[in-house]
Order: structure tokens, then sequence, then C-alpha cells
């Protein structure tokens, strides 16, 4: 196989990876927000005194990586938020 075929092989091949993700950056970008609204919801059920730091922390990193455009991350933090809240 020549060089330039097999660098045409390679290029064509990351393109269609970065085809097939582009669908799950969609669905994490969603599921961030999404999840945003969800935990900043049940945190307004309690007291303002109530709610844990570890929750606001968690929270605080989760919108800064929907910022940066960072959902999976986002999404990690997310779940940091939810454990940290009182069942």
């Amino acid at each position: 196989m020549s060089l330039i075929m097999r660098n045409g092989f390679i290029l064509h091949a990351a393109a269609f990876l970065i085809l097939l993700a582009a669908p799950a950056l969609a669905d994490d970008k969603a599921a961030c927000a999404e999840g945003i609204a969800t935990v900043k919801a049940q945190a307004e059920t309690l007291a303002p005194d109530a709610v844990p730091q570890k929750f606001k922390r968690a929270l605080k990193i989760a919108e800064r990586e929907q910022g940066e455009g960072e959902f999976d991350e986002c999404l990690e933090a997310l779940d940091d938020a939810k454990r940290a809240l009182p069942k």
C-alpha cells in the first residue's frame, strides 16, 4: 500500500469517527443542560442553609464545564451534586 493511499485511509477513518461522535456530543450537551436545571430545582426545595457545600461546589463545576463545552465532565459533576443532596 502506498503512502498516499494509507494516509487517505487514515483521514477517512478519522472523519468517520468524528461524525460518529457528533450525536453523542449533542446528547451530552442536552443532558448537561437538563441536569443543571433539575438539580437547581431540587436544591430550591431545601432551606438555603440546608444546601450542602459539596452540592454548591459540584453545581459550580458543572456550570463551568458546560460553559467550556466539556459536557462529559459536566455530567460527572452533576452526579457528584446529586449524591451531595440529602435524600
